[in-house]
């Protein structure tokens, strides 16, 4: 069996499949040149760049599994593979906490000002530092402080856990109502069930000092103008899910107005340019779609998706 990890994976994920028996291409291929190329494979790995659709799906009738390496398959038309009688697989547990914890950087970056200071100190540090260290002297903390997560999977729900850890207050928001707890692991192997629930939209919007997006790619944005005019003034906004869900134009308004006090972007509307008024903007922390580019989650990731290749080929 040949397998085209077009994306990469992860050492362990290769020596995995390799050990079984699988002979593994890591050489990334052209989007248009993949119908042509697939035809000498029997499964492909993909993470967030390589698209399969269904016109590729039909052109490499000899592909029997799809496996992404992460959460979303917004990149995969899922329901027609699966039509096909092709496999569809991910690792949606796997990068969770790595996202959660950029979330948390974007968070201290921006109630700090840690963006702005990186930006500013290299210019103006040897001459102006008491006029920085004015500048920057109003930060908050986030204890106290209530967060809310729209979307309520693994992804937030992690991000959940690392908010109550810090004494966050979580509000949540999912299309599919949750009841239940999370899970704190505290040192010494201790753990800690905190109860949770999820409210509407409407409230973690208007509640929130802060807001963090953890949805798949939707249609239309679900953080635009009337969204931003109804949060509390001086707002912080995550986004490390999907760009296209927060409407940018909308955003840099409020970012300009001083509704939202800072936003902190890993995923943007137009991958890989995104806005210049974003990339420039004073209140905005910066990161090129990392949320789950830890080594440790592309361990995980590449551990996970070849024991699912392994278990499926292992049924024929």
């Amino acid at each position: 069996m040949k397998i085209l990890a077009n994306d990469g994976i992860d050492p362990i994920g290769k020596q995995l499949l390799e050990e079984a028996g699988f002979t593994v291409d890591t050489q990334t291929i052209p989007q248009d040149q993949l119908a042509e190329a697939l035809l000498n494979y029997d499964a492909i790995t993909v993470r967030s760049a390589t698209k399969v659709r269904a016109e590729l799906i039909d052109a490499c009738p000899n592909i029997k599994l799809i496996g992404r390496g992460g959460v979303g398959m917004d990149n995969i038309d899922v329901d027609y593979a699966r039509s096909k009688g092709v496999n569809v697989v991910n690792t949606p547990a796997a990068s969770s906490l790595s996202v959660a914890e950029l979330v948390f950087s974007h968070l201290f970056s921006g109630v700090r000002f840690l963006y702005d200071a990186n930006r500013k100190m290299p210019l103006e540090g040897g001459t102006k530092f008491n006029d920085l260290k004015k500048a920057y002297a109003k930060g908050i903390e986030l204890r106290g402080k209530t967060i809310g997560i729209i979307g309520f999977g693994r992804i937030g729900r992690e991000t959940a856990a690392v908010a109550l850890g810090l004494g966050m207050n979580v509000l949540a928001y999912d299309l599919f109502p949750f009841v239940g707890s999370i899970t704190l692991n505290l040192q010494g192997g201790v753990k800690v069930d905190i109860p949770v629930e999820t409210v509407s939209l409407a409230e973690v919007i208007s509640l929130s000092d802060f807001i963090s997006l953890h949805t798949p790619f939707a249609d239309k944005p679900i953080l635009g103008a009337d969204e931003f005019a109804a949060m509390k003034p001086g707002v912080g906004i995550v986004n490390c899910s999907r760009g296209g869900t927060i409407d940018e134009p909308a955003l840099i308004e409020a970012l300009n107005s001083g509704k939202v006090a800072f936003a902190g972007l890993d995923v943007f509307d137009n991958e890989p340019t995104p806005l210049k008024e974003l990339l420039n903007h004073p209140k905005v922390s910066l990161t090129p779609h990392i949320g789950a580019s830890t080594n440790e989650a592309q361990e995980r990731v590449g551990t996970e998706l070849a024991n699912l290749i392994i278990a499926h080929f292992n049924k024929k």
